[in-house]
């Protein structure tokens, strides 16, 4: 399969906006592809190289060799030389890194070279998401979408589910099953405005539903096999060396095998939880863990089991799950829980975790099985909502489906400390936007532009916009030294000037102790 043929593909994704206009270009490049690069082209055409780190970056591709005059490359060509290239070590390496990228990109017609730039970069988003890449798998293969979900819920990874699904069908795919020590895809919640409506959407009226505290630390997914214990992050990250306390508790567990979901969260001395970003770095540094353990100690809660002793539960009912957790664990392992169908008690468990510090909770649906990689109503999130009116400083050009929109908003906040005309950025946000939004939003800031770069549209501070956001943290990448939490887009406030937005002094008042 010719580079020029997903170039082509790419380019056709980026260009619209319909769902089933991406699904059926992804679809067709797919199955166009030869049974040994169904993984690459599925890669590429999610925007990413299967290589981790390949040593190259945007300047290293900005003096590039004379484009080809005609398409030549293949998609296995191009991977190949990527391995070659991310192989290199040791002295020479660097000569001879730049010997292989020369080459390779002297071979590419000059519409190759700019995918494969932005491909090395990070920067192909043509709106090529994961659940629609699902989609196009299925399309291509001939086999139920859900089918190759529950694969890809057990392989962690779409790239093999789309080599088995275009090279084995339904039988391929059958073989991906729940294998402790391999992380899968963990199930997520959707969210609602409050606690009454996440019952509505969970569970049919009337039935009970579970109400779980909603920390706000780490996911963890726990994996105990033949004594060893292995823990990944929500991105399926293995962390298993830098959270000793988590592996600890998890290994003094009298069963053998065991698959559980659940955080890991620094707290204070009072059990109140630590700042967010505490949590983060811990989990984050590789750093002297024994040094940071003492200094920010983690505390493991589970909320889900999946597997025990050689029986899988993903497909058992939530409240099998949940009674097979509570009987297995100590209490002080498992998330504060309370199972309910009067709305009124699962509306003081949301405040009661609230008053302690916590994010909200998660309403579970106790018939659901469990959903991987899917936001689904079985679990429903409900947080406090907070809001400010903010004023837009600055719009930043859309990518992928959001090509030739402004999308990206720069949020500020009115400083008083300058005579109440400057303004404080607080960040970024393009989330909560509707296609009339970004459409009306291109026309007003054009309006007000004062100044542009390539990707950004400097404005006039006059639109006041209110943003929903879960909290504010310290930041060095602002001046202000906060920034928004989880910010998105609830409306723009035309009732309201830029003189009425909300001060710098509003938001820290707002800030956690």
């Amino acid at each position: 399969m010719l580079l020029a043929d997903l170039v082509e593909a790419s380019r056709v994704v980026g260009a619209t906006r319909s769902r089933t206009a991406k699904t059926a270009a992804l679809a067709a490049a797919l199955a166009a592809a030869e049974p040994d690069e169904v993984e690459t082209a599925t890669s590429y055409l999610s925007g990413a190289l299967r290589q981790r780190r390949t040593g190259l970056g945007w300047r290293s591709l900005t003096s590039l060799p004379e484009p080809a005059a005609a398409s030549s490359l293949t998609v296995a060509d191009v991977h190949a030389a990527f391995e070659e290239i991310s192989a290199l070590s040791g002295p020479g390496s660097q000569a001879r890194r730049a010997t292989l990228t020369g080459a390779l990109f002297g071979a590419a017609t000059a519409e190759e070279q700019t995918y494969l730039r932005r491909l090395v970069a990070g920067e192909l988003r043509q709106g090529a998401l994961d659940g629609l890449m699902l989609e196009a798998v299925a399309v291509a293969a001939g086999v139920p979408a859900a089918t190759v979900r529950r694969a890809a819920m057990f392989a962690g990874s779409t790239l093999p589910v789309a080599a088995a699904a275009l090279t084995g069908g339904t039988a391929a795919l059958a073989g991906f099953g729940l294998q402790p020590g391999r992380p899968l895809r963990p199930m997520l919640a959707s969210s609602a405005n409050d606690v009454d409506e996440a019952m509505a959407r969970a569970a049919p009226v009337g039935h009970p539903v579970a109400v779980d505290c909603k920390l706000d630390g780490i996911r963890i997914q726990v994996h105990k096999q033949h004594g060893q214990v292995r823990v990944f992050t929500r991105s399926l990250e293995d962390i298993t060396d830098r959270v000793p306390e988590v592996t600890e508790a998890v290994a003094a567990l009298p069963s053998g095998v065991l698959v559980l979901d659940g955080e890991a969260i620094a707290l204070g001395e009072e059990g109140r939880p630590r700042p967010f970003q505490e949590t983060g770095a811990r989990t984050a540094s590789h750093l002297d863990v024994a040094m940071l353990r003492a200094r920010v100690p983690l505390t493991p809660y589970f909320f889900d089991l999946l597997h025990v002793d050689g029986e899988d539960l993903v497909d058992a009912p939530g409240r099998e799950r949940l009674a097979r957790l509570s009987a297995l664990l100590p209490p002080e392992l498992v998330v504060a829980r309370t199972v309910t169908a009067d709305p009124a008690t699962a509306r003081r468990m949301f405040a009661d975790v609230v008053r302690a510090g916590h994010e909200g909770v998660v309403v579970k649906g106790l018939e659901a099985p469990y959903d991987a990689g899917r936001r689904g109503a079985a679990w429903v999130k409900v947080k406090p909502r907070h809001t400010l009116d903010l004023v837009v400083l600055a719009v930043e050009w859309g990518s992928g489906r959001r090509r030739g929109w402004l999308s990206n908003i720069h949020l500020g906040a009115r400083d008083l400390s300058a005579g109440g005309t400057g303004f404080v950025m607080l960040g970024k946000t393009f989330k909560g936007m509707t296609d009339e939004m970004l459409a009306w939003q291109t026309e007003r800031f054009l309006g007000l532009e004062e100044s542009r770069t390539a990707h950004v549209v400097t404005v006039r501070p006059e639109q006041v916009v209110e943003v929903a956001f879960d909290g504010i943290q310290t930041s060095t990448r602002y001046p202000g030294g906060m920034a928004l939490r989880f910010a998105r887009v609830l409306r723009y406030r035309d009732d309201k000037t830029a003189e009425e937005a909300d001060t710098i002094e509003t938001v820290r008042a707002l800030r956690t102790p």
